[in-house]
């Protein structure tokens, strides 16, 4: 059961605030969803994200597993007649589910951004095959996949070792600045 929040409240205004971006001009003309690549992979489409939030509706916008799948590709974004930037209001909330300790409704999306992260932060750019490892060890998943790895390794697709950036400090600057 869904239960209405108050509207235009506290909730809606952090979310403004935290995302920069003004959605209450949000037309659900459904554009968005007609362009999302990873539509049929989330509970609510894009557009319907935007409107829990206007409603005020915190909890279920929060456990939503749409707000983890969107990848930010910005597709929603260029679709839509208002250039809404969706993807910056769904890592506005993100960091909200995160900071409230929401149960994230999908782990292994987290898991694996935070993957990408340590190899930038270790490395200045992202180390795939690092990546994939650390992430697949986590999850005691080794070789379910091992046929697409080694395909990738022998396109070239998997560098074997890490390619690094020369100015470190750079990195650790950008890591600090959070």
């Amino acid at each position: 059961m869904i239960i209405l929040g108050n509207g235009h409240d506290e909730f809606t205004d952090e979310i403004k605030t935290k995302s920069g971006i003004n959605f209450s001009a949000c037309l659900h003309c459904q554009s968005c969803a007609n362009g999302c690549p990873f539509l049929e992979g989330m509970d609510y489409a894009p557009n319907a994200v935007l409107r829990l939030v206007q409603l005020g509706l915190e909890e279920t916008a929060l456990k939503c597993s749409t707000i983890w799948i969107c990848v930010g590709c910005n597709t929603c974004s260029s679709y839509c007649p208002m250039a809404i930037d969706i993807p910056a209001v769904m890592d506005g909330l993100r960091h909200k589910a995160i900071d409230k300790g929401i149960k994230i409704a999908e782990p292994d999306v987290l898991n694996f951004h935070n993957e990408v992260l340590n190899t930038v932060k270790k490395y200045g750019r992202t180390h795939k095959l690092e990546i994939m490892m650390r992430y697949k060890l986590k999850k005691m998943d080794l070789f379910s996949d091992m046929g697409v790895g080694l395909k990738m390794l022998k396109k070239r697709k998997l560098d074997l070792t890490p390619s690094k950036v020369q100015d470190k400090k750079a990195i650790e600057k950008i890591f600090n600045n959070k």
